[in-house]
């Protein structure tokens, strides 16, 4: 069993519903003893609405939930000291917030924050991120620029993690 000494970092990609999720929610659930959600999607449909309700539904009472389209790195500054295991679902959707909100220029200084905040975390931490590279070529530039900047983003998480796990079908696979 993990505890608030095992300090490590791990970032769990995989395609959309790949399983990536629930397996990081089993891993922390298996692995620690207290654990934090955080959620970075936003409800602005109906179908983003329902997607977060099944979501919550999947997690039990024990989990705690903070959610934070933006600023995850206060949100780990000062969250990780109060639960053996943070959890951020998910980073592709941080990422397209910070783009779309404010700017591919803000997204260097999000992405720094987070970084520094990784480093000085208390406990350990769960990312769990889209691996978007191996799909199609998008149609049109801001879809490019999302899949390059997703892409950029993955390589620095998983050159700082201690784990790297692929899901597939629902399979994981253990990459680093």
């Amino acid at each position: 069993m993990g505890s608030s000494t095992d300090k490590e970092i791990i970032l769990v990609l995989g395609g959309a519903r790949s399983g990536k999720s629930s397996w990081a929610l089993r891993y922390a659930e298996e692995t620690y003893k207290s654990y934090l959600f955080l959620a970075t999607a936003e409800i602005r449909d109906d179908e983003m609405a329902e997607r977060v309700r099944l979501h919550k539904a999947s997690r039990g009472p024990e989990w705690r939930l903070v959610e934070e389209p933006l600023d995850i790195a206060q949100v780990l500054q000062e969250e990780s000291s109060r639960a053996d295991v943070v959890l951020i679902d998910c980073m592709t959707i941080w990422l397209s917030n910070i783009l779309l909100q404010k700017g591919r220029e803000a997204v260097g200084l999000y992405q720094d924050r987070l970084m520094e905040a990784l480093t000085r975390k208390r406990g350990s931490v769960i990312l769990v991120s889209n691996e978007v590279g191996t799909g199609i070529v998008p149609e049109h530039a801001l879809g490019r620029e999302f899949r390059d900047l997703a892409g950029m983003l993955n390589q620095k998480l998983a050159a700082m993690a201690d784990k790297v796990v692929m899901t597939v079908a629902g399979i994981p696979l253990h990459i680093k």
